[in-house]
C-alpha cells in the first residue's frame, strides 16, 4: 500500500516541468527586485559612495600630489578651511590667477578673479577684475595696470594688489598656467565651450588659429585658444575665462571622472600653485561630491578705456566696484541665507 501511495504521489513530467516555471518566475521576480533596489540606491546613494571611494582608493593620492603644488606665501600663516558643523564648511575667498606664460617669455595674470565659495550652499561668487585696470601695485609704489603686480612679485604681489584694489581680504589663492590645462582637457574627453560663430585671431603680431563653431567638445588646444584668444575686449576675453571654468567645473564633476583625479593632479604638475592645505582641499572635495552641482555667479567690473602716456589701460567704475563689494560682504556672511545672496542681475539698473 505504502509503495503505491509513493509511487501515486511522484510527481509527473508535466508537473516537474511547471515546478521549474515557477522556481524561474520567481528568480526573475527576486533578480527584478534585487535590479530595482540597486539601481534605486545607486541614484539615493551615489554622492556618498562617490565619497567614500574617494576616501578610501584616492584621497591619500590625492593629498600626496597636492603637497607638491602647495605654496604658502612669504609671510602668511596657512589656514585650514573652518569647519562649522560636520559636512559643512564656512565661505571663505579665494584669489584665482589663470597665468598665460608661453616659452622663455615672462608670466602674466591674464585672469585675476575675487571668488566668495560657499560649501554648504553649494555656491560660488566669481567677480572678474580685467587685466587691464589702473591701480596701485602694492609692493612697487606705483600706478599700472593690475596684472603687471603678479609680473613685478608673483602670487604675494598679486594678492596684495588685488586685496587693496578690492578692499577685502583674501583667505587663499591659487594659480593656474594655461599651458598645464590642455592636457587635463583632453583628459576629460573635452569640453563643452557655448561658441556660436567662428573664432579666428588673425592681427597681425598674434598667433594664429581658427575655433570651429557648433561643436559638442572641444579638445585641449580648442580650449586653451579659447581662453588666450584677445581680439574684441578684455571684458569678453574676461567673460571666456568664466564660461572655461564652468566648462570644466561642469565636466569634472561627472560621476565616471573621479577616478581619474590622480592622474589630472599629475598633468598639472608644476601649473597648478595654491597656498590652501592639501588636507582642506580633500575636505572641500568630498563637501563638493556630497552637494549639489556648484552654482556659480560672475561679474565683471567694467572699466572705460583710456590712454596715458600712449599706454591703454581700463579705469574701473565706481559703482561697480562699490556692488562687487557688497556682493563681498553679502556672500562671505556664513548667516547669509541662500535666497539672500546678492546676484550680479539683482544690481539696480540705471
Amino acid at each position: 500500500m505504502e509503495r503505491r501511495s509513493r509511487v501515486k504521489n511522484k510527481p509527473s513530467d508535466k508537473q516537474n516541468k511547471d515546478k521549474k516555471r515557477r522556481n524561474k518566475g520567481k528568480i526573475a521576480l527576486i533578480s527584478l527586485v534585487v535590479l530595482i533596489l540597486v539601481g534605486v540606491g545607486g541614484y539615493v546613494f551615489r554622492k556618498p559612495l562617490a565619497v567614500m571611494a574617494f576616501d578610501m582608493f584616492l584621497s591619500g593620492q590625492v593629498e600626496k600630489k597636492l603637497d607638491k603644488s602647495y605654496a604658502p606665501l612669504e609671510g602668511e600663516v596657512a589656514k585650514p578651511v573652518a569647519v562649522v558643523k560636520e559636512e559643512q564648511l564656512n565661505p571663505f575667498s579665494i584669489l584665482l590667477l589663470g597665468i598665460d606664460q608661453r616659452d622663455n617669455e615672462p608670466a602674466r595674470s591674464d585672469t585675476m578673479i575675487y571668488s566668495i565659495v560657499r560649501p554648504k550652499d553649494s555656491k560660488v561668487l566669481l567677480i572678474s577684475i580685467p587685466r587691464d585696470t589702473y591701480t596701485e601695485i602694492v609692493g612697487k609704489d606705483k600706478q599700472d595696470k593690475i596684472n603687471h603686480a603678479y609680473a613685478f612679485g608673483g602670487e604675494k604681489m598679486a594678492k596684495d594688489t588685488v586685496r587693496n584694489f578690492i578692499g577685502y581680504d583674501l583667505d587663499y589663492y591659487a594659480a593656474i598656467n594655461f599651458e598645464g590645462l590642455r592636457e587635463v582637457v583632453d583628459a576629460l574627453g573635452g569640453i563643452e565651450l557655448p561658441i556660436t560663430k567662428d573664432i579666428v585671431n588673425k592681427e597681425k603680431d598674434h598667433e594664429k588659429f581658427t575655433i570651429k563653431a557648433g561643436k559638442p567638445l572641444y579638445d585641449g588646444q580648442e580650449a586653451l585658444n579659447y581662453v588666450r584668444y584677445r581680439e574684441d575686449s578684455g571684458v569678453n576675453r574676461t567673460i571666456r575665462h568664466q564660461i572655461f571654468l564652468n566648462a570644466m567645473v561642469d565636466r569634472m564633476l561627472k560621476l565616471d571622472q573621479v577616478m581619474k583625479i590622480p592622474d589630472l593632479m599629475d598633468m598639472l604638475g608644476e601649473n597648478f600653485k595654491t597656498d590652501m592645505t592639501p588636507s582642506s582641499i580633500i575636505a572641500l572635495a568630498k563637501q563638493i561630491l556630497l552637494g549639489d552641482r556648484p552654482e556659480i555667479s560672475g561679474f565683471t567690473i567694467v572699466g572705460e578705456g583710456k590712454r596715458m602716456n600712449g599706454v591703454y589701460y581700463d579705469i574701473a567704475n565706481e559703482e561697480d566696484v562699490a556692488f562687487a563689494k557688497e556682493m563681498i560682504e553679502n556672500w562671505s556672511n556664513p548667516d547669509t541665507k541662500p535666497e539672500e545672496l546678492l546676484k550680479p542681475e539683482s544690481r539696480p539698473q540705471e
